[in-house]
């Protein structure tokens, strides 16, 4: 077995291979600032940046990439792919201001004879030709052997005998690309340890892709063999299934392995999130890493277990990529995950009022999969405001909205003990509530109070699941001259105000059968 490298090089093509990714282009712009994220916040050794000759856009970004490396000391890690094409590919990169050549060749036999309609020997005559031009510009050169994976499987001699035809000509590194994603960990290593047995003075990469799910476990396989530079993009952007995630590689390397790499964990999540806007494909939630949920508790067991001691941890603390721990409010929800909560809001409840809390969210949790801790406080404030009386009780409420025309209710309430049921017409469901409200309301000899004010807020930063919280002000007769503010927290909107006017309804209820 081969001795494991202290160190493991990344090589991030997130701009040029994973530009290949379906509907992906980056604009001039964004791949400046993306190429500047990964060499000064997460510290790559490398970056691919582009193909040459592939437009005018494509230059002018390359260009201003090279003028802030050369800058900032980075040039000689950015790098641009280029075809055997003699000269066009290097006056391409030069006239850009690059130094660094990553040459494209036809890593197997059915690639150079069919695609390209030449002989292993014609073919490595043009790679000895380009590199030799690109010496005499001053542009350092790494290949690419394309299809190696299938081209190694299908006939190895081809590649042995392409490798000992141009391995001489001043190439520093051979990237073996995986270009279908094709191999397995066990393919891998048969093949990684054949070529470097062969080719013990080379340097090779490997670049694999993600087609079976199978990116990272290649790459673990890949080093174990001694490689010590490996190829990745940022959220996995890339062909296909797409290439190996950055994150998760320089993550697994370091726990897994025991590996070193440059890569600053800290700005992993905030370069992903770079890319993430830049590209328009968004990431799973629960991608390792860097997905919004991954450092989310749901369960209360779990909530429970790290409060007793930190049960449910791993090295995987979100601490260490500068992100903090949630614990998720919903119907799998337990004392634990509440508390945790709300000792971040800095609020301090009794243990009744902590219980009733919970109740909420269990039950809120039950029609919405899952309560953020933006909407805790309406909760709380909803919970610390009601009473313990019910003198009317919801039994049901359907609301049936059309567009362009009046909407209509069906309310059934329980008032002192007796059942009541009524339809109401509005303009809008609350509208059409009230109607349904105030016929049945008339037969308790009880008048609904003028609304004054009626006012909806959302937590910031809301998304379309949010929680409401609807606040009614009414203009309470006889009540000491005062008006009566209620509040009623539910993901509808309307339901929220349903709620709101049937406390402000128990409320009255209470004061009349008090004698108050």
């Amino acid at each position: 077995m081969s001795k494991l490298p202290d160190y493991v090089a990344l090589m991030d093509t997130t701009l040029r291979d994973g530009e290949q990714t379906q509907g992906v282009s980056f604009t001039a712009g964004e791949k400046l600032n993306i190429a500047q994220a990964l060499l000064e916040s997460l510290k790559v050794d490398r970056i691919e940046v582009a193909s040459a000759r592939v437009s005018e856009g494509e230059k002018e970004a390359v260009r201003n990439i090279n003028k802030w490396a050369s800058k900032h000391g980075y040039l000689d890690k950015v790098e641009v792919l280029g075809f055997t094409d003699y000269n066009l590919s290097i006056d391409w990169i030069v006239d850009c201001g690059g130094r660094v050549l990553n040459l494209l060749t036809k890593g197997s036999e059915n690639h150079c004879h069919n695609q390209l309609g030449k002989t292993l020997e014609e073919h490595a005559e043009d790679i000895r030709k380009t590199v030799a031009y690109a010496k005499e510009k001053g542009i350092r050169v790494n290949a690419y052997l394309e299809d190696w994976s299938n081209g190694f499987k299908e006939n190895k001699n081809y590649v042995f005998n392409l490798m000992s035809l141009i391995k001489d000509g001043g190439i520093e590194h051979f990237m073996l690309p995986d270009t279908l994603g094709v191999m397995s960990p066990a393919e891998v290593t048969e093949a990684l340890t054949d070529m470097q047995e062969h080719f013990p003075n080379e340097v090779f990469d490997f670049h694999p892709h993600n087609d079976y799910g199978l990116a990272v476990a290649n790459c673990m396989a890949a080093v174990a063999t001694g490689i010590s530079n490996l190829h990745c993009t940022v959220n996995c952007l890339g062909e296909r299934a797409g290439n190996v995630s950055l994150a998760e590689l320089a993550v697994v390397l370091k726990d897994k392995m025991g590996i070193k790499t440059a890569i600053d964990e800290t700005h992993l999540a905030h370069v992903s999130k770079l890319v993430e806007r830049f590209s328009g494909k968004w990431i799973a939630a629960n991608m390792p890493i860097i997905g919004e949920d991954v450092f989310t508790q749901t369960s209360g067991i779990h909530a429970d277990g790290d409060v007793k001691g930190g049960l449910y941890e791993t090295q995987l603390s979100p601490e260490r990529f500068d992100r903090s721990r949630t614990y998720a409010l919903g119907k799998l929800s337990g004392k634990a995950s509440v508390l945790k909560n709300i000792e971040e809001l800095g609020i301090s409840l009794s243990p009744e009022n902590l219980k009733k809390v919970l109740e909420r969210v269990v039950k809120l949790g039950d029609s919405k999969e899952v309560i953020t801790a933006d909407d805790l406080p309406f909760i709380i404030a909803d919970v610390l405001e009601s009473s313990d009386y019910h003198h009317i009780r919801l039994q049901d409420c359907q609301i049936n909205s059309v567009f362009g025309a009046k909407s209509e209710v069906k309310l059934a309430l329980n008032i002192n003990g007796t059942d009541y049921h009524d339809t109401g017409h509005g303009n809008g469901g609350f509208s059409a509530f009230m109607d349904a409200l105030r016929k049945i309301m008339v037969k308790v000899d009880f008048e609904l109070p003028e609304l004054l004010d009626y006012s909806v807020r959302i937590p910031k930063g809301g998304k379309v699941g949010a929680l409401t919280e609807c606040t009614i002000t009414w203009d309470i007769e006889g009540t000491r001259g005062r008006k009566l503010r209620t509040r009623g927290v539910n993901a509808n909107q309307v339901y929220a105000a349903v709620l709101a006017t049937l406390r402000m309804v128990n409320t009255r209820l209470h004061i009349i059968n008090s004698g108050d």
